[in-house]
């Protein structure tokens, strides 16, 4: 498949943009085609490549009233002034013809309503001394106008009789009509029947026309700053290079740098493109990139990102990326997908849009008829009523609406080094309502370090055991092996030659050291290879309850040593997961590790759900068995090892990527791995869907509001009638006001939750640990876990003043932000708030927390629901196949918590909220062999 983008000109409403959409569509060999009003462009999936297709394209688009032109993504300097300098000028243009149509319009709107408001008028041009001047000199003034806004009745009747009706339709429909009827009135005034004079409407046309072209000027002027995202990056890269040729240095365009080029960039300088440190030594400022404010230290063989700042000394390095494949150059072709993109939430619209147009020029000839037949109104006051209609509908605030929202937000993203690649994903991210984090690389820092080595014999002292281990982990790339050799290389340890080497993916490593054969891995290695470690715990479990990741080293009948590796938590990983939980998310960490190393760490960052032992092939799984129980997942990892959970998961965040922008499996590519840009990418969806829904309300509000008014529906009952100037000159603004909503977002701030006093206890961690390396159908094993000791409490809060939807999400949202509250549940019709909460909460808090509304909570009341344990007695537990079964069963009753399975003692130890009978954990059993013979 060829994807192929357009640039359109001549768009201005959503019916214009419906219409490109629908015509490429039609184009055969067009598999999928997408138009965004705000960027004007048209993206089209295609079979079909080369220039004939290129040139179909362009021509079917030009013969319904648009110009297409196929985008070049090669960013050169001439592109960069281009893409300001076109903006540029089509805003001068616009506001020169606008100023040009006020000289005319002014005058003519003093001359046609002067006499009715006491202004002086010359008695040449007055209506009651001379009808027939007063008329002449409006036509002369209005004809200029529409002279002037010719393009909106060329487009406008092309459209129409093109059956593609746009808003220059009904503006070119409305004014027309003004302007033919005010001719008809003028040969009457000819012909002696003078108090046509008070019939005229060429200041309506010529005011309308006028209007417009202001609404649309600020339009364009609004959303240029909509796209300032992508304009400050086009200017991040230098326009000039220095490269070295033959020990000379030479100054050349940077699109004319070739991979293998020899770059100089002295202090201060900009890299020109991607490359890699081969002289000198120096720190550099990649904030513009990854939003990392730090200088960065780079040494020979360090990677160079483009547009980055070289802050100290004289550098050289050798290009490796250049033009279209540099970071900064993905980056903003990315930015540039999403902006193009389209939401789900903008189907509604595009809709709407789509038989807006035709819907209204019927409403318009409707109302004009039923008052012409059915009121017995006179001509002039049905004119009204039927430009009225036409002139205040507007198609653009629906087009506009997501569009908009999406560019403002993708640019916000982009300025906190989050790359969003599509509206899809933006909208899909703040659904998310469970979120797994990869515990290495993710949580930890991904820099781990050797901290204890354990001899168990005195074959292997402490020296010679890190000898043997190095030896074999040098054939590794597994961080951990990378943290044994880097401790060697300290000690200045020799490394002999292995034979056999051989990887197992989630287990460890094994190989032939001095005619031996060495097992280096995991617990779950061990056991596999029917080596104990039973008499090694007493070692292993201190070092596991502090978090560090125990290696066991062994040969074929007995663990010969053990060393202990740690990867700390990055700073902010506490933080950022506390404030996702106070966000309402669920948050979960899964790893290799064993249950107590992965509890210690899940203790440090706060998160009380743990899945550990599981293999790298097995997160995909783990993610989908999440899913099944109807959650929408987000998991966070790197773009290579955690792939197939990032494309499992309902959202893929590919963190810290660094210049691998263009990952396949992520959704949101973070350019650093600060957790926190996590949370500001959650908040940052939910920002810009709560504005596209803002955009769409006001949109939709607008026409369901204003064309009944224009119809004549209030002077029905006795209010006024809508004047056609006061409907062109809302038209115009109604889109105007979607688009500077949207520019609200370029005030986006992220919120955090502070670690004052923060402690998760060891009882509150819940660690579920895959049993031999093995997901049945996806069914997670619990096999090791506490329980909840923390109670949970009910508090029911009245607060009268609850009226409707709107206030009971007010009160929901504020409620979420205290950190105890786990769920919260308004009943509009009795004024009561249910508030879940493990803490039990005072009326100051809850009030706090609604200090920014009305809502004044007037009782509280507070009920403690303590969770319990239940031990069954299952007699006939054989194997861990039993346990999957009996754990799954289980898992189908209310208000389980957690199960845990115990095969020697044929015991099932039961958390749960509510007492439960021996029957209905045998029902739950019902069509297996096992039964349970006792419960406490």
């Amino acid at each position: 498949m060829n994807t192929y983008t357009f640039k359109i000109d001549g768009m201005s409403c959503a019916s214009c943009s419906g219409n490109v959409e629908d015509t490429a569509k039609k184009i055969p060999g067009v598999k999928k085609a997408s138009v965004n009003l705000a960027t004007e462009k048209l993206t089209i999936t295609t079979e079909e490549s080369g220039q004939e297709f290129i040139d179909q394209v362009c021509y079917a688009i030009s013969q319904i009233g648009y110009s297409a032109k196929l985008m070049d993504n090669t960013i050169t300097s001439e592109d960069k002034k281009e893409f300001i300098n076109q903006r540029l000028e089509k805003l001068e243009r616009q506001r020169k013809t606008l100023i040009l149509a006020f000289i005319f319009t002014i005058p003519l709107l003093y001359i046609s309503m002067g006499s009715m408001m006491g202004l002086p008028i010359p008695n040449a041009i007055t209506p009651t001394n001379n009808p027939l001047a007063f008329a002449l000199v409006q036509l002369c003034l209005a004809v200029p106008v529409m002279i002037i806004g010719r393009k909106l009745y060329k487009k406008g009747f092309k459209n129409l009789i093109s059956l593609h009706p746009s808003m220059e339709s009904l503006v070119a429909i409305g004014t027309s009509s003004a302007f033919i009827y005010s001719m008809y009135a003028t040969i009457q005034i000819i012909n002696g029947q003078e108090h046509y004079v008070h019939q005229l409407y060429f200041e309506s046309t010529a005011v309308i026309i006028a209007l417009i072209s202001l609404g649309k000027y600020f339009e364009n002027k609004a959303k240029n700053k909509t796209s300032q995202a992508i304009q400050s990056l086009m200017e991040l890269a230098p326009d000039e290079a220095t490269i070295i040729v033959d020990g000379e240095t030479k100054v050349i365009k940077t699109e004319e740098l070739q991979v293998g080029d020899t770059i100089l960039v002295k202090a201060g300088e900009k890299m020109p493109v991607d490359g890699v440190l081969t002289k000198g030594h120096t720190s550099v400022d990649e904030s513009m990139i990854t939003g990392e404010s730090m200088p960065v230290s780079k040494n020979i063989g360090d990677p160079i990102v483009s547009a980055t700042i070289n802050t100290t000394g004289v550098i050289e390095y050798q290009a490796t990326k250049v033009g279209n494949d540099t970071t900064l150059a993905q980056i903003i072709h990315l930015i540039e997908d999403a902006q193009g993109s389209k939401a789900p939430i903008a189907k509604l619209a595009d809709t709407v849009a789509h038989y807006f147009v035709p819907t209204v020029i019927s409403l318009a000839f409707i109302a004009a008829l039923a008052w012409y037949f059915i009121g017995q109104e006179p001509i002039s006051f049905v004119l009204s009523i039927f430009i009225a209609v036409l002139i205040i509908a507007c198609p653009c605030a629906l087009g506009l609406a997501t569009p908009t929202a999406i560019m403002v937000g993708t640019g916000q993203g982009a300025k906190h080094g989050i790359l969003i690649k599509s509206g899809e994903a933006l909208e899909i991210a703040h659904k998310i309502d469970t979120i797994i984090f990869d515990k290495t690389g993710t949580i930890t820092q991904g820099k781990p370090v050797v901290t204890d080595i354990l001899p168990l014999t005195k074959d292997y002292p402490e020296k010679e055991l890190l000898q043997l281990a190095a030896s074999i982990e040098q054939y590794s790339e597994h961080p951990l092996s990378k943290a044994i050799l880097l401790k060697a290389q300290e000690q200045d340890i020799h490394l002999a030659a292995v034979t056999d080497f051989k990887v197992l993916p989630g287990n460890g490593v094994q190989g032939i050291y001095k005619n031996e054969k060495i097992i280096i891995g995991n617990e779950r290695f061990m056991n596999q290879e029917n080596i104990t470690t039973a008499n090694v715990t007493q070692q292993t479990t201190p070092l596991s309850n502090v978090g560090k990741t125990v290696i066991y080293i062994a040969n074929e009948q007995t663990v010969i040593g053990v060393i202990a590796i740690s990867d700390t938590i990055k700073q902010t990983s506490a933080s950022a997961v506390l404030t996702l939980q106070a966000m309402g998310l669920n948050v979960v960490m899964v790893t290799g590790d064993q249950a107590l190393t992965a509890k210690a760490i899940a203790q440090q960052a706060h998160i009380t759900e743990v899945v550990s032992n599981v293999l790298p092939k097995d997160k995909a799984r783990i993610v989908k068995q999440y899913q099944k129980e109807g959650r929408t997942v987000a998991m966070v990892g790197d773009g290579i090892n955690d792939a197939p959970a990032l494309t499992q998961a309902d959202l893929g965040i590919a963190i810290g990527s660094g210049t691998d922008v263009a990952i396949e499996s992520a959704d949101f590519v973070l350019m650093n791995d600060d957790l926190q840009n996590v949370v500001t990418a959650i908040q940052l969806s939910s920002a810009t869907i709560k504005n596209i829904k803002q955009n769409l309300f006001w949109a939709f509000a607008y026409n369901t509001i204003g064309i009944p008014i224009a119809m004549g529906l209030l002077y029905l009952f006795g209010g006024p009638l809508l004047n056609p100037m006061i409907g062109g000159l809302a038209m115009s603004f109604s889109s105007v006001s979607v688009v500077l909503n949207a520019l609200r977002l370029r005030k986006f701030q992220p919120k955090t939750v502070a670690l004052t006093n923060v402690h998760t206890e060891d009882n509150e961690i819940k660690v579920i640990a895959q049993q031999e390396s093995e997901l049945k159908d996806g069914t997670v094993t619990t096999t090791e876990s506490t329980e909840h000791a923390t109670p949970i409490m009910t508090q029911v809060l009245t607060i009268e003043t609850i009226h409707c939807q709107n206030c009971a999400n007010t009160i929901t949202e504020h409620f979420s932000t205290l950190t105890s509250v786990e769920n919260v549940a308004v009943d509009i019709e009795n004024n009561e708030v249910t508030v879940t909460t493990s803490k039990a909460l005072t009326k100051d808090d809850y009030q706090q927390a609604l200090q920014d509304t009305n809502f004044v909570i007037t009782n509280l009341k507070t009920s403690e629901e303590t969770t319990m344990t239940q031990t069954l007695t299952i007699e006939t537990i054989h194997c861990q196949n039993c346990a999957n079964t009996i754990t799954e069963r289980f898992s189908t009753l209310a208000n389980i918590e957690n199960i845990a399975v115990n095969i020697e003692n044929n015991e099932v130890t039961i958390t749960t909220s509510k007492a439960l009978t021996k029957d209905d954990y045998q029902n739950a059993l019902k069509g297996t062999n096992f039964t349970v013979t006792e419960i406490n």
